[in-house]
């Protein structure tokens, strides 16, 4: 018997606000949160001095309990405190009777606490180095802090695929609870804003150049776009059983009713449109929903070439109609690791808000992209079922979520 997963908290830490009262004002605004980074201006040859960086202030935990974290384990702690706290959790004794795990990933660890075994190897000396280096640094230094920060000793996941990191976790993290093995679940993904990684954009030709006009790009899915630009941030889901949930009074905001991915196996950074497409449909059968079922997409929208176009026609294939699509990388940037966590809790609240943001910068459709019904204007008012949130990474890593607007 498989079991019902609702989610009962959530949290995002983003370049637009945290919260979301903060994050939909930013939204109906329609004011994204990219900026110049003139500390970037050192960099030679580096193409881009775009970035997103989370309007975020580190909270003043005990330094026993922050020893062994970087930036990005600092900001997924955050995030994960956040959304215990909205789904009232904190310090609640089922979070320590095994039954309560975590499910969380970033594309990498700490980058300054890199540099330290860098210096070692380049210096022929290890005073850098410390206890605490390789805690930071670590791929799993967001799960595992997580479940240190809050005593969880259930199944303990962490996905580091780039930008599914957040919505893999989320999708390992619900079938957890779906099979029985877990009651509670704390889920999503986390990026540190590093120069290091839009330098990895960079050499692709894969960033936005449009230094002088922040405002004006990313572009997703625009016939005039030039490339991503990089941000940052943290965003956590709390997944939890739905007797278990009903049992302690809790508010749900949304079910959680399929999950699909899989992997191109043909190319690390060219998406394949064929396999993107049966990830989709491995999420619509999952849910036992026919496409037409879905309301609408939340896309991943990265705003390049070879993304936008193979995203769009994997859509418009698996739905074969010009299903409502947005993005919200258009005021956030790609914060990578993240994105698939900030995006799907987005995604939910605009469902219950019944209303859905634009695509920013979108002026003119790119003709090589299917013909879907972006978002554009003032967004789109709608009472919406099912939202499917979908999220690809380097490596023909392929997720799809799909969200039912909860009814009680």
């Amino acid at each position: 018997m498989t079991r019902r997963v609702v989610v009962t908290g959530g949290s995002a830490i983003t370049p637009i606000g945290q919260g979301w009262p903060a994050i939909e004002k930013r939204l109906r605004e329609k004011r994204s949160g990219i900026i110049y980074m003139r500390e970037w201006e050192r960099f030679e040859r580096l193409h881009t001095r775009l970035a997103a960086p989370a309007l975020w202030e580190q909270p003043d935990y005990p330094r026993k309990k922050t020893r062994g974290m970087g930036k990005v384990a600092m900001l997924a702690v955050h995030a994960a405190e956040l959304a215990l706290h909205s789904a009232g959790l904190i310090g609640a004794p089922a979070l320590t009777g095994g039954e309560a795990g975590v499910s969380f990933g970033s594309s990498t660890g700490n980058v300054d606490s890199l540099l330290d075994f860098y210096s070692m190897l380049t210096a022929d000396d290890v005073q850098g180095i410390t206890a605490t280096t390789y805690i930071r640094s670590m791929p799993q230094t967001c799960a595992v802090n997580i479940g240190i920060f809050f005593g969880l000793n259930g199944r303990l996941l962490t996905t580091n695929t780039a930008c599914t990191a957040g919505s893999l976790s989320i999708g390992l993290g619900y079938e957890a609870i779906k099979f029985g093995r877990q009651k509670v679940m704390v889920c999503g993904g986390a990026e540190e804003l590093s120069p290091t990684s839009s330098a990895v954009f960079d050499t692709l030709y894969a960033t936005s150049t449009k230094n002088s006009t922040p405002h004006l790009t990313p572009a997703p899915f625009d016939r005039d776009r030039d490339g991503l630009v990089i941000g940052e941030g943290s965003g956590a889901l709390l997944l939890e059983e739905l007797e278990h949930a009903r049992a302690r009074g809790a508010v749900i905001h949304a079910e959680l009713v399929g999950f699909g991915t899989n992997t191109d196996g043909d190319h690390i950074t060219q998406p394949n449109k064929e396999t993107m497409e049966v990830a989709l449909r491995l999420a619509l059968e999952d849910a036992a929903l026919s496409p037409d079922a879905i309301d609408v997409v939340n896309g991943h929208g990265t705003a390049t070439g070879h993304g936008d176009v193979a995203e769009s026609h994997a859509t418009r294939n698996c739905f074969n109609r010009a299903v409502p699509i947005h993005t919200q990388k258009s005021y956030i940037g790609h914060t990578l690791g993240a994105c698939g966590a900030v995006e799907a809790w987005m995604a939910i609240n605009m469902m219950n808000a019944g209303w859905f943001a634009p695509n920013l910068n979108l002026n003119h459709v790119d003709p090589a992209c299917a013909p879907l019904d972006y978002i554009t204007g003032d967004g789109r008012g709608m009472k919406a079922a099912y939202v499917m949130s979908n999220n690809f990474a380097f490596g023909g890593i392929n997720t799809s979520l799909i969200f039912k607007r909860w009814e009680g």
